[in-house]
């Protein structure tokens, strides 16, 4: 059976009306690879939306007869699609949230082409030229909102979870959009799309007009996590280092709901960050929550810490299991200690300045066979750098799981080898392996073939 296809021509509503002819034909230009590429590969995920399947390489295998051109015009630009996964349209015309982010993809890769990487003013191995760099992506995109009070909460969670975990987080969703509170999330199906959806029902039901539903990707991830077209701000990242800084500069709390390797890279992130002694006293609420069902995931995720991390990494958490309601009102309180002490110490509410992260949280990691075999993973350093490399290790995975890259890699080579002191391998192998039990390292219903060994 041949995949349904539709070829369409569409225009831009506001988001990015033109581009300079060198624009244009870098974009054009296939012999020079990586930014046609990029455009290409990131078009083609927003247009699989609501797809089921999370393999990278399996998307552009699917679909190689797509391609995508930039028509210049009297009045502006469109783009055109050729040979488009027919689910992105309603009778014929493509939905307005996917037409959008079609542009969002656009705008952010020409952006950072052009204004970051071809730019003498950033340097990328400085740690403060980085968080600028972040910081002037997010402008560009409109994503920073002055004149606000903190109320943008990230939530991170697996796009492989159960029914039932999913209707939870939309439950959670609905009851912080009642507070009024906007959602920002990695953009893709599962966890990140159910606290989106809830917020919607809060937000119409307190008559709320302008909520903002923030989606941050990266084009290595975004062809297994298509964007859902309830983000109606989408950013893609240059890579996921810059993400997951995104995430955290822009955010004022985190939800963590129940996911695979992923989410436990997000988690590691985080928790290297705020176990930094600068970072000590700065209030930035952090929840782990699922429904009573996902119990053991939790408690499998505080052990994992606990083994590696150790008690002070747990106590910059806390974890609320099956119940909505006391999420969303620790959330709220939490905010306010963020507003007070943002105000306190003159910090911009929309952009973490004060935040301490180090250049080993911001330099991109390549997860090739090499990097995943030399990582250092033992309790001989200090524990936000462990976690800088355990968080390290668990991106290789997610490479190797969903990326177009990562998987040729291991259908190249073989499977990434990770070793270590004998208590942290344990510990990691335990909690894979239950990742794997449970179905969290690909969607339900797909054989999980390993893209890892661990070496005790």
């Amino acid at each position: 059976m041949t995949n349904a296809v539709i070829d369409a021509r569409i225009t831009p509503e506001g988001r990015l009306d033109v581009l300079s002819q060198l624009e244009v034909k870098k974009l054009l230009d296939s012999s020079q690879g990586g930014l046609f590429n990029i455009f290409r590969n990131c078009s083609l995920a927003v247009l699989n939306c609501g797809s089921q399947l999370d393999d990278g390489k399996a998307l552009l295998e699917k679909y190689k007869s797509f391609d995508i051109h930039v028509i210049q015009q009297e009045r502006g630009i469109k783009l055109e699609v050729i040979g488009a996964p027919n689910s992105a349209f309603v009778d014929d015309k493509m939905i307005k949230g996917i037409s959008e982010h079609l542009f969002a993809v656009l705008r952010d890769i020409i952006y950072v082409s052009d204004e970051i990487y071809d730019n003498p003013k950033f340097n990328l191995d400085d740690s403060d030229d980085i968080t600028s760099a972040v910081f002037h992506i997010l402008r560009n995109a409109n994503i920073l909102k002055p004149m606000t009070d903190p109320k943008l909460v990230v939530c991170w969670g697996g796009h492989s979870i159960q029914r039932e975990e999913y209707e939870y987080t939309k439950q959670v969703g609905y009851e912080m959009g009642l507070r009024g509170l906007n959602i920002c999330t990695g953009c893709g199906p599962g966890a990140m799309k159910g606290p989106m959806k809830g917020a919607t029902i809060g937000h119409a039901k307190q008559r709320i007009r302008d909520g903002h539903y923030i989606g941050i990707s990266e084009p290595g991830i975004i062809a297994a996590e298509s964007p859902n077209p309830i983000v109606n701000d989408l950013v893609i990242m240059p890579d996921i280092e810059k993400r997951l800084e995104a995430f955290v500069r822009t955010g004022h709390a985190i939800v963590v709901f129940p996911g695979g390797a992923g989410t436990a890279e997000e988690i590691l992130y985080l928790l290297g960050i705020l176990l930094h002694p600068d970072n000590k006293d700065m209030p930035f609420p952090l929840i782990l929550t699922g429904p009573a069902s996902s119990a053991d995931y939790f408690e499998e995720i505080n052990q994992f810490i606990a083994d590696t991390l150790g008690a002070e990494a747990q106590k910059r958490y806390r974890i609320i299991v099956g119940d909505p309601v006391a999420v969303a009102r620790e959330i709220k309180d939490g905010l306010e200690q963020v507003r007070h002490f943002r105000r306190e110490h003159s910090d911009a509410y929309y952009y973490n300045w004060l935040l301490k992260i180090e250049h080993e949280f911001q330099k991109p990691f390549a997860p090739t066979h090499a990097n995943m075999h030399n990582l250092e993973l033992h309790k001989n350093q200090e524990s936000h750098l462990l976690a800088a490399n355990l968080r390290r290790a668990f991106s290789g995975i997610v490479a190797g799981n969903v990326k177009d890259d990562g998987i040729r890699a291991i259908e190249e080579h073989g499977l990434f080898e990770l070793r270590g002191e004998p208590a942290i391998m344990n510990a990691m192998d335990t909690l894979l392996a239950s990742f794997v039990a449970r179905q969290r390292m690909k969607l339900p219903g797909k054989a999980y073939m390993p893209c890892y060994r661990i070496i005790k």
